[in-house]
């Protein structure tokens, strides 16, 4: 079954087709940071215009290379992010594929963006050659964390999703993008934080690091929204450390390697603690990272760690699925339709959608 998948959530304009949920045929983005860089963050009125500008060219380009390489293969479905995003950004995806599948006479699936991250580790660009399907690594643990998420998900089940930890305020990307932007580093922040620190970390080690707080809630605070406290975090304390210490000190450029590697460090090991927390409440067989931090090189490194140590396997994608993309909607849509058909044309846009929430068409 080829599945095309459409992705505007936010800064990214993304078309690909994906054959049984895994095998990648085509996988086009058009990236926006260019034209939000001048403004430190994604604009949501840009970011709209421009997938409207793009859109179409996007999914020309994706059916070409679809076309090319299985020339006698037809489009079976095809699937949309309608949530979580920016609302804008959603409705001209949404839109585009409400036309594209009626166009084609082929069933529309709505697909929800937080749990298509999930997918990505399961994406191949030929077909599969392992036998570990996401069916077979149930039931996991799932880490979605990307500039608007970070979520801690269980997965009973493919399909089934459970959010059991979380930010209760800014998502591990937007607190590095927010530290890059107070340090004059540049949009996006995250990339380059990760770059200084590496280096910073292959010279220096972890010793003599500047000790940010890791953001732990208190039990009983209202945010948790009855999630338990060891399980979510909360930046906001982080970034205001980082204020107040560069307002004290008033670091110079030479300084500004071991401030960045210690800032990062501090939001690794927050992630890491909750997800050793998490998997020690059940018998996992998998942990699964998905999202655009996950390309992070010291998330990758410090999460490796802490599943070995839990001797189980850390699932991730390859590093061009890791950010926004249609391959991980069309896949993710193969496995999980629970809205299809009339109920998927009859869609609204649904920004503030989490993961495992159903909603109607």
């Amino acid at each position: 079954m080829n599945i095309l998948g459409i992705e505007t959530s936010c800064d990214e304009t993304a078309c690909a087709v994906v054959k049984d949920g895994r095998e990648v045929l085509a996988n086009v983005v058009y990236t926006q940071i260019p034209l939000h860089q001048p403004y430190g963050g994604v604009v949501p009125e840009i970011a709209s215009r421009a997938h409207v500008e793009k859109i179409g060219e996007v999914i020309r380009t994706a059916m070409a290379e679809f076309a090319a390489k299985a020339p006698r293969a037809t489009i079976d479905a095809v699937a949309v992010t309608y949530g979580a995003g920016l609302s804008p950004a959603l409705i001209v995806g949404l839109n585009a594929a409400k036309g594209l599948a009626l166009a084609l006479g082929v069933p529309l699936i709505g697909v929800n963006h937080i749990e298509a991250h999930l997918h990505t580790p399961f994406l191949h660009d030929g077909p599969p050659t392992d036998e570990c399907g996401p069916e077979s690594v149930m039931p996991a643990l799932g880490l979605a964390i990307s500039g608007g998420h970070t979520n801690w998900i269980d997965l009973p089940a493919y399909g089934q999703y459970e959010i059991i930890g979380q930010t209760l305020d800014d998502a591990a990307g937007e607190a590095f993008d927010k530290a890059a932007k107070l340090l004059g580093l540049g949009y996006p922040g995250g990339p380059r934080i990760d770059k200084i620190a590496k280096a910073y970390l292959a010279e220096h080690g972890l010793a003599n690091l500047i000790p940010f707080p890791k953001g732990q809630p208190r039990e009983g605070v209202s945010a948790l929204a009855g999630l338990p406290a060891e399980l979510c975090v909360s930046f906001s304390g982080l970034k205001t450390a980082l204020l107040r210490y560069v307002q004290k000190e008033q670091p110079g450029a030479a300084d500004v390697p071991r401030i960045v590697t210690s800032y990062q460090e501090a939001i690794v090991q927050a992630v890491a603690d909750r997800t050793r927390a998490a998997l020690r409440r059940r018998a996992y067989r998998a942990l699964i990272l998905g999202g655009g931090v996950s390309l992070n090189s010291r998330v990758r490194a410090v999460l490796g760690e802490v599943a070995a140590r839990a001797k189980i396997p850390l699932l991730m994608a390859q590093p061009k699925y890791c950010g926004d993309n249609g391959a991980m909607i069309a896949g993710l849509a193969y496995y999980r339709r629970n809205l299809v058909g009339d109920a998927a044309l009859r869609l609204d846009v649904h920004p503030s959608l989490e993961a495992g929430e159903t909603v109607d068409g």
